[in-house]
């Protein structure tokens, strides 16, 4: 790892007040052209010890706000030394992480992974439009019956149409045949250009897709795709297996990603990150934003630079190994969960590298779902599927007490 270290606490907070003092300062400096301020003294004081030694929440009262997009050409120099940390991030996301050549990348931190998966959708609509003529009717999104509703969203916001690819109900697998139907669909309708998006954890079941089965079936049809990673809910437990993974930027289809920071890494919401290749950002430049220096790359415009303080933190906390063992002790709670329920003899579907178990909603009772909050796939009476996140507050006394109740409420014999 190259950028993702960790820190002391006294190194965090020495970095974070070095930022601040290269940004601009509300209360003392002379500063008449910002629409902005720090937050409001009267109701958000920052005069006391233990806000000046949380390096995080002084930078919400410092506020400062990071339009733009800090890894392309200038940006705001009134916020430059919170952008510098922000720029750290990234390198630690996109060359760490999701192994990218160093500077061959453009991202920001997002308001949270909806805005970010629409960027992308954004950014490739405008490339088959611009550098393709691509017509808008030709143009289409292609993502499994699983994906995040963001989606659905960034389709009717993009005025785009999109398929949803059948998943196999148990292994929630997208199957190559599916795939080949709806791309064939797809070519009945008109279609000529593919935005595909493959998930890395699905918010229902944690399920990851395989990008080369959609890859495989494009190429042999010959048709132009830009292929984008949802990792909003994954990326930051995916990646850290006893495994190889190749769902990253070695793999040279894959042109973006997107990771939420306020899930696993449990960073303020909202706090997603997005992460392209060079040359692509560009197609979503906002040509009027006149008075903002740099360019307005971003679907958001303003956002708050204090979330990226928020990772930065975080991430320098743990370091990747820490994180690496943070992760390890939540799946091996899931698997735990597993073996319960695989001696109960309860049906459920688990991605083996993933740390949220879906169990068919036929061995859940209301009463049960309610006490747990548990997740159901859909508020109504056709639901088949509840969830259960094994985030860093579920421990395995908390899942002793579920295994209890649920052999109550079904007349199992006790494990």
């Amino acid at each position: 790892m190259k950028f993702w270290k960790k820190l002391t606490s006294e190194e965090r907070l020495s970095r974070v007040q070095e930022a601040l003092k290269d940004n601009v300062d509300f209360s003392k400096d002379a500063n008449l052209g910002y629409p902005a301020s720090r937050l409001d003294e009267k109701v958000f004081s920052n005069e006391s010890l233990f806000l000046r030694e949380m390096p995080v929440l002084s930078t919400y009262i410092a506020n400062p706000n990071h339009i733009g997009c800090h890894t392309f050409g200038t940006s705001e120099f009134a916020f430059k030394g919170t952008q510098a940390i922000e720029r750290d991030v990234l390198n630690m996301i996109a060359v760490d992480l999701f192994q990218i050549e160093e500077g061959q990348y453009d991202g920001y931190i997002s308001p949270g992974g909806t805005e970010a998966n629409a960027q992308a959708i954004w950014i490739y609509r405008n490339e088959f439009i611009k550098h393709h003529q691509a017509k808008l009717g030709e143009i289409i999104i292609l993502a499994s019956e699983d994906t995040h509703y963001s989606i659905p969203k960034a389709s009717n916001l993009l005025m785009l149409d999109w398929i949803k690819v059948p998943v196999d109900f148990e292994t929630r697998e997208l199957q190559e045949g599916a795939i080949r139907d709806s791309v064939r669909e797809a070519l009945a309708k008109g279609k000529k250009y593919f935005i595909v998006v493959s998930n890395m954890g699905t918010t229902m079941f944690g399920s990851v897709d395989d990008p080369k089965k959609y890859t495989r079936i494009l190429k042999e049809y010959q048709l132009p795709f830009r292929l984008h990673i949802d990792g909003a809910y994954g990326g930051f437990v995916y990646p850290f297996g006893d495994f190889e993974n190749e769902i990253n930027f070695t793999n040279p289809d894959i042109s973006s990603l997107t990771i939420d920071a306020h899930k696993m890494l449990q960073a303020p919401y909202g706090t997603g990150i997005f992460v392209c290749r060079k040359g692509l950002m560009e197609n979503v430049l906002t040509d009027e934003a006149k008075y903002v220096e740099g360019m307005d790359l971003t679907l958001c415009g303003s956002r708050s630079g204090a979330n990226a303080v928020a990772v930065w933190v975080i991430l320098t906390t743990y370091g990747p190994h820490k994180w690496f063992e943070k992760i390890s002790v939540i799946k091996m709670r899931t698997n735990w969960l597993c073996r319960q329920l695989d001696q109960l003899g309860i049906s459920y579907f688990r991605e083996p590298e993933m740390n949220i178990v879906t169990i068919h909603a036929e061995a859940i009772s209301a009463e049960l779902a309610h006490k747990y909050n548990l997740v159901p796939k859909s508020h109504d009476e056709s639901n088949e599927w509840y969830k259960i996140v094994l985030m860093d507050h579920v421990e395995i006394e908390h899942l002793k007490d579920f295994i209890q109740d649920l052999i109550s409420s079904k007349n199992l014999n006790p494990i």
